[in-house]
């Protein structure tokens, strides 16, 4: 056996002897720990007399008489009440005209010719190829160009250049 182990088994061994000799001593010095019981009655009580101590607790206490001081009305002073912050009697209809144009413009709306009936085909502007500058470029990319070089056997000291790069020894 290799000592790591041997040394572990003596920790066990040492451990099981403390918590044996532990034992006897634990339940002394331990207070026990019972609920507290209720009081206890020589004589059973009543249920007469459990009814009058439930309805003794759910009657309210009498409350004292306050007693008299000098009350001071400090909101005789006072003017005014606080002012509303909107009209509540405004009518948007009598004082915006937001309503009479919408009416008046959908009223005229019927006297308009349409957009079918104004649209002519020559006012239309037909103009080929305006886009072509945004069109994205098909050009190949840098590593696109690396596979073409090394498939090339004419290329082959710029293969074998970029194999030395790309597989490092260190």
């Amino acid at each position: 056996m290799s000592v790591k182990v041997i040394i572990w088994i003596i920790i066990g061994i040492i451990y099981l002897i403390s918590r044996a000799r532990k034992k006897p001593d634990s339940p002394s010095s331990r207070p026990e720990s019972r609920p507290a019981e209720t009081e206890t009655f020589d004589k059973p009580v009543s249920f007469e007399d459990l009814l009058k101590e439930i309805q003794a607790a759910k009657s309210p206490k009498p409350i004292p008489a306050p007693s008299k001081t000098d009350y001071v009305n400090y909101d005789e002073d006072i003017e005014e009440r606080e002012k509303p912050l909107e009209k509540t009697d405004y009518n948007y209809r009598d004082h915006d005209t937001i309503y009479e144009t919408y009416e008046k413009a959908k009223q005229e709306a019927f006297h308009r010719p349409s957009m079918e009936e104004t649209l002519k085909l020559e006012n239309t502007i037909v103009r080929f190829g305006q886009f072509k500058n945004y069109a994205q470029d098909d050009r190949p990319g840098l590593a696109a160009e690396y596979a073409k070089d090394l498939q090339d056997p004419v290329n082959f000291k710029k293969a074998f250049i970029l194999s030395e790069i790309l597989n490092r020894r260190f």
